[in-house]
This record gives structure tokens, sequence and C-alpha cells, in this order.
């Protein structure tokens, strides 16, 4: 289960950020060159979706990983911020919060050397 949320996870912090981008795009066309609305109306949505399933995603992460309070309010924060889930993701990632930890792994390894 944990694997399959942080896949999740990670798929959706770049999901979101490219449908941050799509947004951005829609939002130009629609009130700046006073264009068409459709893309508004088209990533409007998606990234709302994309934008709950990734808080979704953290929140599960949190508990299931054991983040501290200040790692998973950052990973909220990140959500609201156009492209901060990509350096969020590889943030967590570097520092170990996104490593799919074996459990018993420590146990099983003293296990074996006695």
């Amino acid at each position: 289960m944990r694997n399959a949320v942080l896949r999740a996870f990670r798929i959706l912090a770049i999901a979101e950020a490219f449908s941050w981008a799509a947004l951005l795009v829609g939002m130009y066309f629609k009130w700046i060159a006073g264009t068409t609305e459709i893309g508004v109306q088209v990533a409007g949505p998606v990234h709302g979706a994309l934008f709950v399933g990734y808080g979704i995603a953290a929140l599960a992460l949190w508990r299931l990983q054991r983040w501290p309070f200040v790692v998973a309010l950052f990973a909220g924060l990140s959500a609201v911020f156009p492209f901060a889930t990509l350096w969020f993701e590889r943030w967590a990632g570097k520092r170990g919060y996104l490593a799919a930890a074996a459990a018993g792994a420590p146990a099983a390894k003293e296990a074996s050397r006695v």
C-alpha cells in the first residue's frame, strides 16, 4: 500500500504542475487575449481534481511515512503555488521522506546476524 501511495504522490505532483501550466495558459487566453474560455473550462476541473488528489496523497503519506507536521505543511502549501509540487517532490525525495521503507527490515537484518 505504501509503495502505491508513494507512486501516486509522485505522479500527482508532476501532473498537478502540468495542470497548473495548462490553467495558466487558459487564463491567458480568457483574460489577456480575450479570445476563448475553453482552456479554463477544460483545465480548471482537471487541475481541481489533481489538486484534491495530490492533497489526499499528501495526507496519506503524512500518516504512512510519519512525516513531521512541517513536511506535511510544505506538501500542502506546495499545491497552492504554481509548479511548487515539483520542487517539493524533489526536496522530499532527497531527504528520504518519499523512500519506501520495508517494514521490519532492520529487525530482519538483526535476526539474520544471530
